[in-house]
């Protein structure tokens, strides 16, 4: 329940953030940029249908697939959402910095061609992209696999969604405390540590179907200190990849990820800077 309700918090409140700067841009605008909001809430629609049918889909799907076909589509959606965790932090690294500006700008061009469509299709696929993206993360903690939502999830997507709402509120107002630099590089290294767990989870999938070898069966056993089958094991589990008694590969998988990512991250980081020396030029 724990990690759904963290997924469905970062993601609504980054969705938030998108329409909340596009929103004050055409209620603080002249009565030309004004006629844009209906055409803001109508992407906004647009986009939550869009997720909510990719969410009953998944569902649907997996009441079709049956016995090994059923384990590796849910061992793929598992390390699909991995990966889109890594390239999610990638690219708030990359434009983060520039996604107010750059959203004004395509806003000033749509009220200069009278385009108010381009406007609900920015929103549109924005709301989209990040609902899209909540539907598999959720998908691979196993949200809706066994082919129904039990009550306990919906109520930790409800609670989800009423702390973005309260977050966006609060880091709306500024302060010397709360900030959107601090949120998303707190929640970017959480949800690093949540992609490490996805994929030792795919990891352990693929060993089960003897896919990877175990290598070595198990390295050591900490159970006595923190027993991954218990409530608050399972959580620390799925958010950061620990394992109790792991197998070789699983640390091997491990030090990989961890090596991926802080080279990608490094990359990333350098593309910025490499652009800001490129406009001071």
């Amino acid at each position: 329940m724990g990690q759904i309700l963290f997924i469905v918090w970062r993601e609504s409140v980054e969705a938030l953030l998108v329409v909340g700067i596009l929103y004050a841009w055409l209620k603080n605008g002249d009565d030309d940029a004004r006629r844009g909001l209906p055409y803001l809430w109508g992407g906004v629609a647009a986009g939550v249908i869009a997720a909510v049918a990719l969410g009953a889909a998944l569902v649907g799907f997996t009441e079709v697939l049956s016995g090994d076909a059923q384990d590796y589509f849910q061992t793929a959606m598992v390390l699909v959402a991995c990966v889109l965790i890594v390239q999610m932090v990638l690219w708030m690294k990359q434009h983060g910095r520039s996604l107010k500006r750059d959203m004004e700008q395509s806003l000033q061009k749509s009220q200069r061609d009278s385009n108010w469509w381009g406007v609900a299709l920015l929103v549109a696929l924005a709301i989209a992209r990040e609902g899209s993206e909540t539907v598999i993360f959720l998908y691979g903690l196993g949200f809706g696999q066994s082919g129904h939502v039990d009550g306990s999830q919906t109520l930790a997507v409800i609670i989800g969604l009423g702390l973005a709402f309260l977050t966006f509120y609060v880091l709306q107002l500024g302060g010397k405390y709360f900030s959107w630099r601090l949120f998303f590089r707190v929640t970017e290294i959480m949800l690093l540590f949540l992609g490490a767990g996805l994929f030792q989870t795919g990891v352990d999938k693929l060993i089960d179907k003897e896919i990877l070898p175990t290598i070595i069966d198990q390295m050591w056993n900490s159970s006595a200190i923190l027993d991954d089958s218990s409530t608050f094991g399972s959580l620390v589990a799925t958010l950061t990849g620990y394992r109790a008694h792991p197998a070789l590969m699983n640390l091997v998988a491990y030090a990989v990820y961890w090596l991926v990512v802080y080279l990608l991250v490094r990359r990333a980081n350098r593309k910025p800077a490499q652009q800001a020396a490129g406009r001071a030029a």
